[in-house]
């Protein structure tokens, strides 16, 4: 099972949101590296909801519902989407500005490449975010 952040602007598609529809297609990407990470997303794999903007915070956990597939609304045939569904809110967002001052992240994706809107997060990474929303 592999971990992903995946990112959203908050007033576009809230973190709440999902968990009140329970459900959702992460649909819209369209940068070739982010594609290239939803298409390796796989049925039951966590995902950290990250809410961009004004918030820049992790702000939840969710999970594939099933494996990444082709988006059926793009005639090119080169983009995928992946159903997801909501598992828990963190105990408190986990801010940008907090991740980025732990020199532990220092190769975390979301630091090195902040524009990349689905990216892999290392287990590592995963258990630090996770205590850091705990503390």
């Amino acid at each position: 099972m592999a971990q992903w952040l995946v990112k959203e602007e908050p007033d576009h598609y809230s973190y709440h949101q999902l968990e009140h529809d329970g459900k959702t297609v992460w649909a819209g990407v369209k940068n070739p590296l982010a594609q290239k990470h939803l298409r390796s997303i796989r049925k039951g794999d966590r995902i950290f909801y990250y809410h961009t903007g004004n918030q820049k915070a992790v702000v939840g956990v969710a999970e594939a519902a099933g494996d990444a597939y082709p988006d059926p609304k793009d005639q090119s045939g080169k983009l995928y989407v992946v159903d997801v569904v909501p598992v828990d809110a963190l105990a408190r967002p986990v801010t940008l500005a907090e991740i980025k001052a732990d020199g532990r992240f220092a190769d975390f994706p979301l630091v090195r490449i902040s524009r990349l809107s689905v990216m892999p997060v290392s287990k590592t990474e995963w258990s630090r975010i996770e205590k850091m929303s705990r503390d």
